[in-house]
């Protein structure tokens, strides 16, 4: 068993906060499917503000 979790982000989280974010969602997934923390693979994908949209606005362009 080999959980693979994808995290998709605008950009502008600090490393430390990433680094969280990717400890408490390996605790998770483990607690929650027993699966080993060593079988748990986390790809955390960053998007640029240019590059998404709510409403047809980017949120390059949010005040």
């Amino acid at each position: 068993m080999m959980p693979l979790v994808h995290i998709e982000l605008i950009e502008g989280r600090s490393e430390e906060q990433l680094k969280n974010l990717l400890k408490d969602v390996t605790d998770a997934v483990t607690k929650n499917t027993g699966a080993p923390a060593e079988h748990v693979h986390v790809v955390l994908s960053e998007m640029k503000k240019n590059r998404y949209s709510v409403a047809g606005v980017l949120k390059s362009e949010e005040k």
